[in-house]
């Protein structure tokens, strides 16, 4: 038996202990010990499981591999400290909010020989499947993805880019390499409500629009609209689902990897990492054109500035983990705002001598 820990317990965390504790007969998951869970708060015991502290968690001899179920923006510090205490990790998607501390956290799981496993459910379900079938094989003329959904903290789930990425996944699972050649955000911030329009080329130079919005009262429903040069679909399949859960699924593959049954493939490294990278691409896009026109007064905001500047003036900055950070990323925000509102590198030339 391998001892595990839950990290994390919103919605996904407790689908997590849900299928630990009722594992699929004869399958890899019998063999994952569910030892307990950890939370920022004070719960107790759950499901007769009891709470431990995270201190203990990375300590205990008896915990190998740990599933990191928390906010998105907090996946890569709790990945990287599970990996430092030599413990397999399984996360749910992003693995990262940059695909620069991405690739090094799949370098400190090699350097460690341990597992990193990465969920995307999206690509698990019979629905997906179904229409990548229906997808496969036909030349694309031009095409569309929007998804609508409820309103999303920012701060807690990354640039839209990131907390969509399931849908990012989509596309370049089914098209392939993708080439970014704009994005627009519209938003009304008061209102919770804000619409990501992305454009790509396909690599024969097809457009390609993914469209993320989410506020309040919008249905959680994607629409497709793939034009190829046969045919049209213009609606995801309707296929009845799987007897056995996304979560499930995921699991059965994260315990088969600990199994030693099977591995990450690189497409599958290769294709996350990928999807990582246009992300990122989108969001310095987007802040590069956006700095000097968009209003900085808000938290979330000041947090994307490390990354406006390393990946678009190619500033090194630390990420603002801690106090002095943030100090840091508020000295910069007051510098653009005190300079002309169309000359933001005024204030990164100025910015330079507090690093």
């Amino acid at each position: 038996m391998l001892g595990l820990v839950v990290v994390g317990i919103g919605i996904a965390g407790r689908v997590r202990i849900r299928d630990l504790l009722n594992p699929l007969p004869n399958s890899s998951v019998e063999k994952l010990k569910l030892m307990g869970f950890v939370s920022r708060r004070t719960l107790g015991n759950i499901e007769q499981l009891k709470q431990i502290t995270l201190e203990d968690a990375l300590q205990s001899e008896e915990i190998q591999a740990a599933i990191i179920s928390l906010e998105n923006q907090l996946h890569e510090e709790y990945v990287r400290k599970f990996l430092d205490a030599g413990k397999h990790v399984c996360v749910e998607y992003p693995l990262a909010l940059s695909v620069a501390a991405a690739r090094e956290l799949w370098d400190l799981a090699d350097s460690k020989g341990k597992i990193l496993h990465v969920e995307h459910i999206e690509l698990l379900s019979a629905g997906y499947k179904q229409l990548k079938q229906q997808v496969n094989g036909k030349e694309l003329m031009e095409g569309t993805l929007h998804f609508t959904g409820g309103p999303l903290d920012r701060q807690r789930t990354g640039f839209p880019s990131f907390s969509g990425l399931a849908r990012l996944s989509w596309l370049v699972d089914l098209f392939g390499e993708l080439t970014f050649k704009s994005a627009t955000l519209e938003e009304q911030q008061e209102q919770q409500y804000w619409k990501l329009t992305t454009h790509f080329h396909t690599k024969n130079s097809r457009p390609l629009i993914w469209i993320e919005e989410r506020g309040p009262g919008l249905a959680r429903k994607k629409c497709i609209n793939f034009q190829f040069k046969s045919d049209t679909l213009d609606h995801i399949p309707e296929v009845p689902n799987s007897p056995i859960g996304l979560f499930m699924q995921d699991l059965s593959l994260f315990a088969q990897k600990l199994a030693g049954q099977t591995l990450t493939e690189p497409s599958e490294k290769n294709r996350i990492l990928y999807c990582l990278g246009l992300a990122d691409e989108i969001r310095a896009f987007y802040m590069e054109n956006n700095v000097a026109k968009t209003s900085l007064h808000h938290d979330y905001d000041i947090l994307w500035l490390p990354s406006l500047l390393k990946h678009c003036y190619h500033i090194p900055f630390p990420m603002p983990n801690e106090k002095e950070n943030m100090h840091l990323c508020s000295n910069f925000h007051n510098l653009v705002m005190s300079q002309s509102a169309l000359q933001p590198n005024v204030a990164l030339l100025e910015v330079q001598s507090l690093l």
